[in-house]
């Protein structure tokens, strides 16, 4: 009995990591999220997926982004976002301007 409940424990423990700091953040606000922090340092594919599990996205994730040209594998086996994610950041954060009342 013990251990199962360990086991239960050590799940949800897993699942709080995983939801990360999401705070029920809509799909693009934590994409967002994922390529400001990620930023232009090169990550490993271990560091990339927890990123992403970090923001509530499965881990699987960063193979999903290389095929679709916003992530790639550099010689050194890092994986980058590439100007297409950057692009899409720029472009989010300026909608997102756009959208915010001012405040005086």
């Amino acid at each position: 009995m013990q251990a199962g409940l360990r086991l239960i424990a050590r799940g949800l423990e897993e699942l709080a990591t995983g939801l990360g700091d999401q705070d029920e953040a809509g799909e693009e606000e934590r994409t967002a999220r994922v390529i400001r922090e990620w930023g232009l340092d090169g990550l490993t594919q271990q560091q990339a997926s927890a990123l992403f599990k970090k923001h509530g996205f499965a881990p699987q994730t960063t193979g999903g982004w290389t095929r679709g040209d916003w992530v790639e594998i550099g010689e050194n086996r890092l994986r980058y976002m590439t100007r297409k994610s950057h692009d899409w950041l720029a472009d989010h954060s300026a909608s997102d301007q756009e959208h915010r009342p001012e405040t005086r």
